[in-house]
């Protein structure tokens, strides 16, 4: 057996930023999830619709792995990232810093771990790595998923060796990070402006305000989308809510780092961006309850008023971003 001692194996709401705050707090720098997903300019917005998929997808922040490259690059963090297609050597990647005492992430397809709750192929999922025996690796997952957990190294490896969307080939990683690393007043804004600048100027329609603006004008027609209303839009409001995003669609997590800034820095500007994603958060939340009904009862009504409180949400998150692109380094 093989253990990293020291781990604080505590459980987050999202995946990467879980498995983030593992291998920092192990290298000495312990930050609240917020402050994670913010620094790591993790929120973003996206529509996506296609023939081949069953149903729409709603994303609310960037792509697997941006936020961990973000991260590293705002706190000056040594990553080091091991891909091969070799399974002999994906496991030495991992097994390697095992043995020599520090944890590792992982990304992943979730649908193999065997501790996992909803049996879905995700590609993007992440989790830090601590220990393994003949038998077992040992990890830390979300909270809702169980935290400290456990899965057979044959459900690893597969999880691991999985091809689809959004899969790696055997991505593994770890972080060290130098004495300095505590975030300055510098970086956090460095990082909202880059979000900010992202959100504003999205390079097609699907994604930022106005993905948001496109998703109000499709979701009043989701009942007719769909071939199974009762099944999808449920779904599709509890991977709003839940699925790791910490609730309202990572907005929450935004709006608590948006809260945790203005306590260090003196802005108008954050001051007001953290009050217009308080209530955008708010009304993500009104937006998922709404789907949920629409599905359970099949009335139109309750889109079309989602569809209305989308249109605002582009409005109001619109209005937040240009405010903190407006903040001075």
């Amino acid at each position: 057996m093989a253990m990293v001692k020291g781990i604080d194996v505590r459980g987050m709401q999202h995946c990467e930023t879980t498995a983030l705050g593992v291998l920092l707090r192990h290298a000495g720098l312990d930050l609240s999830e917020p402050m994670l997903f913010g620094l790591g300019s993790g929120l973003s917005f996206i529509y996506w619709d296609s023939k081949a998929m069953g149903f729409p997808f709603l994303g609310g922040r960037v792509k697997p792995f941006e936020l961990t490259r973000n991260l590293a690059a705002a706190l000056g963090l040594e990553l080091l990232i091991g891909e091969t297609t070799s399974p002999r050597k994906a496991w030495q990647n991992v097994a390697a810093p095992i043995d020599a005492g520090r944890p590792v992430g992982l990304q992943l397809d979730s649908y193999h771990l065997d501790y996992f709750s909803t049996k879905v192929h995700f590609g993007g999922h992440v989790v830090a790595m601590y220990g393994y025996d003949e038998q077992d690796a040992y990890l830390v997952d979300t909270a809702p998923q169980g935290g400290a957990v456990s899965t057979s190294l044959a459900g690893l490896a597969r999880a691991r060796a999985e091809r689809g969307p959004m899969t790696t080939k055997h991505r593994s990683f770890t972080i060290t990070a130098p004495s300095s690393a505590t975030p300055s007043q510098d970086r956090i804004i460095l990082a909202i402006k880059t979000c900010a600048d992202a959100f504003l100027n999205p390079p097609i329609a699907n994604l930022g305000h106005r993905g948001i603006e496109k998703t109000a004008k499709h979701v009043p027609k989701w009942l007719h989308r769909s071939d199974d209303p009762r099944e999808d839009l449920p779904r599709a409001a509890a991977l709003m809510e839940r699925a790791g995003t910490g609730g309202a669609l990572f907005r929450n997590l935004y709006r608590d780092f948006l809260a945790e800034c203005a306590q260090l820095i003196d802005s108008s500007h954050l001051r007001t961006g953290h009050t217009l994603y308080t209530e955008a958060a708010a009304l993500w939340t009104q937006v998922a309850a709404l789907i949920a009904t629409a599905g359970e009862s099949g009335d139109t009504k309750n889109l079309v008023q989602a569809g209305s409180l989308l249109h605002e949400l582009s409005r109001i998150e619109r209005d937040a971003m240009q405010e903190l692109s407006l903040l001075q380094c």
